[in-house]
């Protein structure tokens, strides 16, 4: 079965990536546009060869349209994922799933209650740098996590190559960490192995952008570990950098050269000076499980319970940033 793709907007720097995906797998086909822009959309249409559709609700009535790729801006994400599983078509989206708690916890009720298929694009879950240092957390061999440290930053905003409406505060609802930081954020959560209990956020804004283009933001935990996530729209030759220290180790990557740097006291004579670990295979992409999952009629559980904790721990950072002060989880609306 081929499944056909509805594309709603081509508002995020991503939107043409998806769109390639679904253009390489052989069972999907992007078959119509939607767009909050209608020339953008038209445009797109056009180069696509597809219909363009002025109604989002009239392109999700056609029974041709198994599912659709969301990269609206985020203020409308709740509006356009809700009815989108409402007309029980399957959706991948970009991250975040939405700003708020309150509004990822509806739209994640309309996608259950449809019975359609979710994924959300966190692909640095599937990289083999992630995979690896999963499995040696697994194994225990840093002892207990103290620590972690991820960076991710460009120069988008100092060399102009990020789009305009990217800093256009009340489209993205954040800058710098709810785009760009949103994969040290979810990675800083995966490799702390733990509630985040506390949260405190600081913003910079450097070329004076109505959003921040400069941001760190500190995860608290109950057991005294600390988690930092870097993000910024600011800087050139900064490298994608993760560090997980523990009470018997420490694992790098990034520093600056892409290779996964072990050293511990916790394996049997191994690793006791710096030693370069091999990268496990990436995993297939999201949009590919994405599409598994339709076939297959299984849940991306594991995808959204991280996408939906990613949102917890944006909210609260743009909270703390905003406020002046740390966040507990707690506060949070649900």
């Amino acid at each position: 079965m081929t499944i056909r793709i509805g594309k709603i907007s081509l508002w995020h720097v991503h939107a043409w990536d998806y769109i390639k995906q679904a253009q390489e797998h052989e069972d999907t086909v992007i078959a119509a546009v939607w767009d909050e822009d209608a020339k953008r959309g038209q445009e797109a249409a056009e180069r696509l060869n597809v219909p363009f559709y002025a109604s989002l609700e009239d392109m999700l009535a056609k029974d041709d349209i198994d599912a659709v790729i969301v990269d609206a801006p985020t203020r409308i994400h709740e509006d356009v994922i809700t009815v989108a599983a409402k007309a029980g078509k399957h959706i991948f989206t970009e991250k975040v799933i939405a700003s708020t708690q309150v509004e990822s916890n509806r739209i994640l009720n309309e996608v259950k209650a449809n019975k359609v298929k979710m994924t959300v694009s966190l692909p640095r879950l599937n990289a083999g740098y992630t995979l690896t240092i999963q499995d040696v957390l697994n194994q225990g061999l840093l002892g207990k996590i103290t620590y972690v440290r991820a960076r991710l930053s460009h120069d988008g905003a100092i060399s102009n190559w990020l789009p305009e409406h990217f800093y256009n505060l009340k489209d993205c609802q954040g800058g710098a960490l709810i785009d760009l930081g949103c994969h040290p954020m979810y990675l800083a959560k995966l490799f702390l192995g733990q509630e985040v209990t506390g949260v405190n956020a600081n913003f910079g804004y450097i070329t004076g952008k109505e959003v921040e283009d400069n941001a760190v933001a500190t995860l608290f935990t109950d057991s005294g570990a600390v988690g930092v996530v870097e993000a910024g729209f600011v800087n050139s030759h900064s490298p994608f950098t993760i560090e997980v220290h523990g009470t018997e180790g420490t694992i790098l990557y990034g520093t600056p050269e892409e290779k996964l740097l072990i050293r511990t006291k916790a394996a049997q004579g191994q690793y006791q000076e710096w030693t370069e670990l091999p990268l496990a295979d990436q995993r297939e992409s999201a949009f590919n499980q994405w599409v598994a999952h339709i076939q297959n009629d299984t849940d991306a559980t594991e995808n959204v319970q991280i996408a939906m904790e990613l949102t917890r721990l944006m909210e609260a950072a743009n909270l703390s940033a905003k406020e002046g002060r740390r966040i507990t989880l707690k506060e949070l609306k649900g």
